[in-house]
């Protein structure tokens, strides 16, 4: 499964940006070892759905260490069978264009 997800405090740095409980909850994906990326809206993640959910709550349980309210986006798409489609769709999209 891809999951595309999004997790904001609800007190923010500052300047008023969340940049500094973001980066923590995008360090929680990248040390979990699976496929992920990183744009400027959402973080994107791929596994089964017990491995890639657990990192998600460990994410706005890190977030929510420092925030007494978090907000969280998510939206997923779940395809028994298919692996490597954090790459793939993309490819798939830019050979149209090729």
């Amino acid at each position: 499964m891809l999951v595309a997800f999004s997790i904001s405090p609800s007190g923010a740095d500052p300047d008023g940006g969340v940049s500094a409980a973001v980066s923590e909850a995008v360090r929680v994906v990248r040390d979990s070892g699976l496929p992920n990326e990183t744009n400027a809206m959402f973080t994107n993640i791929e596994g089964e759905w017990d491995e890639v959910m657990a990192v998600v709550k460990r994410a706005v349980d890190v977030v929510a260490a420092t925030s007494p309210r978090v907000g969280l986006v998510l939206k997923a798409d779940i395809r028994p069978g298919h692996t490597g489609q954090l790459a793939a769709k993309v490819s798939r999209i830019e050979a149209r264009h090729a």
